[in-house]
């Protein structure tokens, strides 16, 4: 029986066992209407009675995307909306910008049983949303194997953009030259037009248009100028320019015909004479160095010398200071009016203040 304690009266409810002690039923094509108590009865003395209640998921609907214009033009505002009914508990909803997932504004309303779930993603679309999917996917525990999604796909129109694309780097007189525009629009661009200097090209003869591309055959200096390429569609115009020069074709000098120089003999006069005179002669700078360690080793050699030269002058002046004095001769010593030796000696080292009167007498 199910909770209206009646004894159930369904073609979908089937049989499958009865025993002593078990019974089991089978319910085909489940509705939310079969949720419920469901409660078996074994009348025995006494009665036994077991229930279970009978959960119905509600499946979400495939969902569906409004809301996308088609075309769109770069720099519309946009807002898609996805939506999906019937799920119990409420699906969740998730958006996919090609592989990338973005987040929308999610909105969950009952309807009896079940849910209507839907979510709003708001763009301001550009050129780069050209040819991007957006994706809707529906998560619920009753798809867990198979979620469902829809997709739409965003057309975007936008002006064109031009490029000139040149196939030399440095152009020189004589050489084949291509210039390409390459232009990118939604719709594509009309058939572009080239001019030069702002008016048409002056000689169709060499320079070829073809399509997209302007080909010189053969260049020369006559073809310098601006060269303008411009391309257009419904939603707006687009130009690109190019300033071609063209350069001289670099000339090839002929072999020089300058005799040799022949070597002059070892003359040590020319050779101080070149060295002279040459102001960018290079020199050994190993033999600048060792030049500048012999003049040192010189210099120093002289301030010593110099230096022993001073101290023996000092030395030699002290000494004759110390023995300045007056001095006699062996004959003049035996005179009578000669001073005996005490008195020398007393002289000697006596009388300091009158040091510089001393005598000295040899005995």
């Amino acid at each position: 029986m199910s909770d209206s304690d009646k004894a159930l009266r369904d073609n979908r409810i089937e049989l499958v066992r009865a025993s002593s002690s078990e019974l089991t039923i089978s319910i085909s094509d489940v509705s939310l209407s079969d949720e419920g108590m469901y409660t078996c009865s074994l009348f025995t003395m006494p009665v036994r009675t077991a229930k279970a209640y009978l959960t119905v998921l509600g499946v979400p609907e495939k969902p569906e995307i409004n809301g996308l214009k088609k075309p769109a033009v770069e720099g519309d505002y946009i807002t898609l909306t996805c939506i999906t009914q019937g799920s119990k508990p409420a699906a969740d909803l998730r958006w996919f910008r090609n592989e990338k997932e973005v987040k929308g504004a999610k909105e969950v309303n009952a309807e009896g049983k079940t849910f209507k779930v839907q979510s709003s993603l708001q763009l301001h679309v550009d050129r780069n949303d050209d040819g991007v999917a957006y994706t809707c996917r529906v998560d619920h525990v009753a798809l867990a194997l198979a979620p469902q999604q829809a997709t739409e796909v965003l057309e975007v129109q936008y002006a064109p953009r031009v490029e000139i694309i040149h196939s030399l780097e440095v152009p020189q007189e004589g050489q084949y030259l291509k210039l390409e525009c390459l232009s990118k629009g939604n719709p594509s661009p009309d058939p572009v037009m080239w001019t030069k200097d702002g008016v048409e090209l002056p000689d169709l003869d060499r320079m070829i248009v073809d399509g997209r591309e302007l080909t010189f055959t053969s260049l020369n200096k006559t073809d310098n100028g601006t060269y303008r390429c411009e391309a257009s569609n419904h939603l707006g115009r687009s130009s690109a320019e190019y300033v071609l020069y063209v350069y001289d074709v670099p000339t090839t000098l002929p072999p020089s015909t300058t005799p040799l120089l022949h070597p002059i003999p070892p003359d040590s006069t020319a050779q101080l004479s070149t060295h002279a005179s040459d102001p960018t002669d290079s020199r050994d700078p190993n033999a600048l160095g060792q030049h500048g360690t012999d003049h040192a080793l010189i210099g120093g050699v002289v301030a010593v010398v110099v230096f022993v030269t001073l101290c023996l002058i000092i030395v030699l002046g002290r000494y004759l200071a110390r023995h300045k004095g007056t001095y006699l001769t062996n004959e003049a010593k035996g005179a009578d009016d000669a001073p005996d030796a005490d008195t020398a000696i007393i002289n000697a080292e006596g009388n300091h203040a009158h040091a510089e009167e001393k005598k000295e007498y040899f005995i």
